[in-house]
């Protein structure tokens, strides 16, 4: 079946979005779009193939020419018409992020929140786009530098927040002045792509500023990167396909911005408060089914709280509902794909079969992972080495604060992490410690703020999103001199 925008009366969640053209992609392959909770078809179409990738680099090439000269109050005007229309459209967003993405409704909520504040922020770069003017050793000579788009930007998106994180890419990007092409998420074409262009067209974008083709990519995913066109390839997922990513972008010598995996710890002090770090706790690791870059992997707490805490965990692990993702109090909805509860229960068996104790959880009904608790796990476990991306939560103990740390930095990725004390001094020392992108005391280590930098260490990613540092990011800077009076050359006459 095709689900149809009643609202606008279209019918365009199937079709490719090319040069302002909502057509029909030309791959050979049909793709089935399907509900995670229901397993219900929402929609089949065809796939892109690579002349539609031809034509939209293509199409953003030429549109960013004259949309890199329009006024920052047109810019600025189209991204605050999209954030209206995301207002108009706000239980619209929400059920579509429910249907595709197995979202809850207090993750839809949040993540149309954070989506909007991208959009809002986007909204001023075109005035923050800031040049210089430097002194020079030359005689008469004045130099500038200037700030300008790149050109045309290439996005992958992700399908567990599909519409926060590739807004998160492509918002910034238009404000600047550059045109983008997005690849979706297979499992999430609409809200990781079309409605993205949906809501850009109806704000009334120039026609082949966005584009949208989507596609598997075992089929277009190497040529979408490799391709001559776009100057940066924003990636957001997995470590594995991340790197893949960076190698071909370096064989071509194109920038990268890769936000991947993560195995973040939360560290709990002796001195913490018990009752609000396991709250923090559980919400930072069971959000979206734990399926978040960000989320909790592993809770590493003191020994001499480690009991109360996984006392106070477990109990309030227990209050959580699960199941279906469109009751107004369900947490923890759907995985995305049934196999992925398959891997995570063989995980769990073989953690219990190395010594970890099951507190809690460990079955399922089907694609619903039921909330699952594993205590007393030692590093050198193989679950402790993985992003899990599931509602498993895994609780290490710790002999003492340089213990925590070690433990905390024991593993190949550095997203985000969390530091609870009774003391935010300390554990600004510990959070120095660490190695990531960003920590949190006092809090869990899911946050994500448009205004602050968002980024990771090690084999969590490479670059930075956000605030100034999109700015950076999708813009570029270029020396140009002006010789205001004749220079003499040593040696010419």
């Amino acid at each position: 079946m095709t689900l149809v925008d009643n609202q606008h009366k279209r019918a365009v969640w199937t079709k490719q979005y090319i040069s302002g053209k909502w057509v029909d992609g030309s791959g050979e392959k049909m793709i089935e779009n399907i509900n995670p909770y229901t397993g219900e078809v929402i929609a089949t179409w065809r796939s892109s193939s690579h002349e539609d990738i031809d034509q939209a680099y293509e199409s953003a090439k030429k549109s960013a020419v004259e949309w890199k000269a329009s006024l920052p109050s047109i810019k600025e005007a189209v991204l605050r018409k999209v954030s209206s229309l995301m207002d108009e459209r706000k239980e619209e967003i929400i059920q579509l992020l429910i249907t595709e993405s197995g979202s809850t409704r207090i993750k839809a909520e949040a993540e149309f929140a954070a989506a909007q504040r991208i959009v809002d922020e986007s909204a001023s770069f075109p005035y923050r786009m800031k040049g210089e003017l430097l002194p020079s050793n030359t005689p008469g000579k004045e130099n500038r530098v200037v700030r300008e788009p790149k050109g045309v930007i290439g996005v992958i998106g992700p399908w567990n927040f599909p519409l926060h994180l590739c807004l998160r890419s492509a918002a910034p990007a238009i404000a600047l002045g550059n045109g983008v092409v997005i690849k979706p998420a297979s499992d999430t074409p609409i809200t990781a792509g079309w409605l993205i262009a949906d809501l850009f067209e109806q704000a009334g974008l120039p026609e082949g500023v966005l584009n949208v083709v989507a596609g598997s990519g075992s089929e277009i995913g190497d040529y979408f990167v490799t391709h001559p066109i776009p100057k940066v390839i924003s990636f957001t997922g997995s470590t594995e396909v991340g790197k893949g990513i960076g190698k071909l972008a370096g064989e071509h010598l194109k920038e990268t911005a890769l936000e991947l995996g993560g195995n973040n710890a939360m560290i709990v002090l002796g001195d913490a408060d018990i009752e609000h770090a396991a709250q923090a706790a559980v919400f930072g690791k069971f959000l979206h089914q734990g399926q978040i870059c960000m989320a909790l992997n592993r809770i590493i707490v003191h020994e001499d709280i480690y009991d109360q805490f996984v006392q106070s965990f477990v109990s309030k692990t227990k209050n959580i509902q699960a199941g279906d993702p469109a009751e107004e109090k369900t947490l923890v909805g759907p995985l995305i794909r049934k196999k992925e509860v398959e891997r995570l229960l063989e995980l769990v068996k073989q953690a219990k079969d190395e010594g970890a104790r099951l507190m809690l959880g460990g079955t399922h009904q089907e694609s619903v992972l039921m909330l699952t608790v594993l205590a007393d796990v030692k590093p050198e476990q193989d679950i402790v080495q993985q992003e899990l991306f599931g509602p498993v939560a895994i609780i290490m103990k710790a002999s003492d604060e340089q213990h925590a740390v070690q433990l905390a930095n024991g593993t190949p990725y550095g997203l985000s992490g969390s530091v609870f004390t009774g003391n935010l001094e300390r554990g600004y020392q510990v959070a120095q410690q660490i190695e990531s992108g960003m920590v949190h005391v006092n809090d869990q280590s899911v946050n994500d703020e448009a205004h602050v930098m968002f980024g990771g260490e090690k084999s969590s990613g490479i670059g930075r999103f956000g605030g100034d540092w999109a700015i950076d990011k999708f813009t570029r800077t270029r020396w140009i001199s002006l010789q205001h009076r004749f220079r003499e050359y040593p040696g010419v006459k």
